[in-house]
C-alpha cells in the first residue's frame, strides 16, 4: 500500500468538461489520487480493527458496512479538501505533481471543495440521530486532517503530523463506535498506536523527499535538522510504537495469532530503522516507509484474524 504509487504518471487523457475524459480507467485513476484511495483503505482498516476490539470478536456486516460506508465518505471527503487546499504547494513538488488538481486532468476544480464537504456532512448527519459519538469521530477526524493539520499546523511547525496523527486515531474510535462501544480499552489502546505510527510514517518520507519539502516550504521535521536526527526522532516514535502494539496481546481475545506475526513485522520495523540511523539514505529512508505501511496492515490484519476466530 506505499502512497507513493498514489502519485505515479497515469495515461493522459482527452480534453472534456470539468474532469479530463480518457476512458474509465481514467476516471478511476483520477478519483483514486483525487480522494486518496489507497490511504483512505488503511483508515479504514484501522476503523474495523476498532470496531472488531469493541465487539470483543466479530462486530457483524451491519457494524462493519456502517463503519466503512461512513467512514470511507468522510475519509475521501477530507482528502478531497487536502489536496484542493494544497493543490498550488503540490505543484512545487515532484512526488505530488502528478495529482489531477495540478497538471490539469480535472481542469475546473470549484466543484471539488464541495464535494468533498458533502462527503463528510453526509454520513456525519445521516448517523447523528442514532448514533452520535459514531458522528462526532468521523466529524472530529475530517476536522482534524483539513482544519488542524492542512490548513493550521503542516505550513507553520513540524509538530504538524504529531499532532495530526490524531485523524487516524478518530478513525479508530468511529469504528468502535459503529459497534457501540468506542471507549473500549482495545480501541483506545489502538488509537493511541495510530496516533504514534503517523508521525514516522511520514517522517521517514519526508526524509525520502526532504529536498521537495523544503522547495515546497513545509516545515516537516526532516527539513529543520540533519536527515540522522531526523532518524532519532523517527526511533522516538517506532519504539513506544512497537512496544505498545505487542503488549495488546494482554487483551482479552488476542493470543499468539496476534503476537506472532506483529513480533515479525516489529522486529522488521527496528531492522529498517536502525538501519536508517546507521545510513540515513533516501533508499533507507524509502524502505522504512514502506515497512511502516506493511507494519500498519499486519498489525490490523492480526487483531481482526484473531479476534474473528472461534478459538
Amino acid at each position: 500500500m506505499s502512497l507513493t504509487k498514489v502519485t505515479e504518471s497515469f495515461e493522459q487523457p482527452l480534453e472534456g468538461g470539468a474532469i479530463k475524459v480518457g476512458g474509465w480507467r481514467s476516471a478511476l485513476q483520477t478519483a483514486v489520487v483525487l480522494f486518496k484511495l489507497r490511504i483512505v483503505f488503511l483508515l479504514l482498516m484501522a476503523a474495523t480493527g476498532g470496531a472488531f476490539l469493541a465487539a470483543g470478536g466479530w462486530p457483524g456486516w451491519g457494524v462493519l458496512l456502517l463503519t466503512w460506508l461512513t467512514g470511507g465518505m468522510a475519509a475521501a471527503g477530507a482528502s478531497s479538501l487536502n489536496q484542493y487546499w494544497e493543490r498550488q504547494r503540490d505543484g512545487l513538488m515532484g512526488r505530488t505533481r502528478s495529482r489531477p488538481l495540478v497538471n490539469g486532468d480535472i481542469t475546473d476544480p470549484g466543484w471539488v471543495p464541495w464535494v468533498g464537504l458533502g462527503l463528510i456532512l453526509a454520513p456525519v448527519l445521516a448517523v447523528a440521530w442514532f448514533n452520535r459519538p459514531l458522528a462526532f469521530f468521523l466529524a472530529l477526524g475530517a476536522f482534524i486532517y483539513v482544519g488542524i493539520y492542512t490548513i493550521w499546523l503542516k505550513p507553520r511547525t513540524l509538530l504538524n503530523i504529531v499532532i495530526g496523527g490524531a485523524a487516524g486515531s478518530a478513525a479508530v474510535l468511529s469504528g468502535s463506535a459503529a459497534a457501540g462501544f468506542w471507549n473500549a480499552p482495545g480501541a483506545l489502546a489502538l488509537a493511541a498506536i495510530l496516533f504514534l505510527w503517523t508521525p514516522f510514517h511520514f517522517w521517514s518520507l519526508a526524509i525520502l523527499y526532504r529536498d521537495e519539502y523544503q522547495r515546497a516550504d513545509v516545515p516537516m521535521l526532516p527539513t529543520q535538522t540533519t536527515p540522522q536526527k531526523a532518524a532519532w526522532w523517527v526511533m522516538s516514535h517506532t519504539l513506544p510504537t512497537g512496544l505498545l502494539s505487542l503488549l495488546m496481546v494482554t487483551l482479552p481475545g488476542l493470543g499468539w495469532i496476534f503476537f506472532l506475526p506483529v513480533l515479525a513485522i516489529t522486529i522488521d520495523l527496528f531492522y529498517r530503522n536502525v538501519q536508517l540511523i546507521r545510513d540515513p539514505s533516501p533508499l533507507n529512508a524509502r524502505k522504512l516507509f514502506m515497512s511502516s505501511n506493511y507494519y500498519l496492515l499486519v498489525l490490523l490484519l492480526a487483531i481482526c484474524v484473531d479476534l474473528a476466530l472461534p478459538w
